[in-house]
């Protein structure tokens, strides 16, 4: 086949055409993840790195890591300058794109499930207080199905003080101490 020159202008230089054949033009042709797809995969590797560095200690001594990697979360957690924790942090970042990160991500998904369990508990036990401050020995009855353990007389005081609290307007003590009540009360019967 003879050469063909063709000269093709754009932005006033030019270029002088190459052989192109059809592959050269072929989408469908797999070339793996793009490289914005890469750094999507390694800042989320990053973002995990992240929470593990911001979990608590109890939590953490629980997690299953290998020991480089441990030992790399351990020096995040002491580094206190914004730019070295950042660099610690990218560091962190590239170990764990040497490892599956499924089982760590599983693990702080159970975590947050907890902590939402936990937080939704506590917002129910509120509830059951406010209705007993509110209407009184009638909401005791409901207390006392759902946990019926309870001591009767001891949940009538509690009540009484809370609201004599609230109609007075001083500080919720007695409440306070009612929720903490019925928290024992919720933790025993689990």
């Amino acid at each position: 086949m003879p050469f063909v020159s063709l000269v093709v202008t754009i932005n006033t230089y030019i270029f002088p055409a190459t052989a192109m054949n059809q592959d050269d033009f072929d989408i469908d042709a797999d070339e793996g993840p793009s490289r914005s797809q890469l750094k999507r995969e390694a800042e989320a590797l990053q973002d995990l790195g992240l929470a593990l560095v911001q979990l608590p200690p109890n939590k953490y001594k629980t997690v299953e890591l290998p020991d480089n990697l441990r030992e790399a979360i351990d020096l995040a957690r002491r580094i206190k300058a914004h730019g070295g924790k950042r660099r610690q942090m990218q560091f962190i970042g590239k170990l764990m794109r040497n490892l599956d990160a499924e089982p760590i991500r599983a693990q702080l998904e159970a975590f947050q499930q907890q902590d939402r369990r936990a937080a939704q508990q506590f917002h129910q036990l509120e509830q059951l207080r406010d209705q007993l401050i509110e209407v009184g020995d009638t909401a005791l009855g409901d207390v006392l199905e759902r946990y019926p353990h309870a001591d009767r007389q001891h949940l009538r005081q509690l009540i009484r003080q809370a609201q004599l609290e609230r109609d007075k307007s001083k500080p919720p003590a007695a409440a306070r101490s009612l929720f903490k009540y019925l928290r024992e009360l919720n933790e025993t019967s689990d």
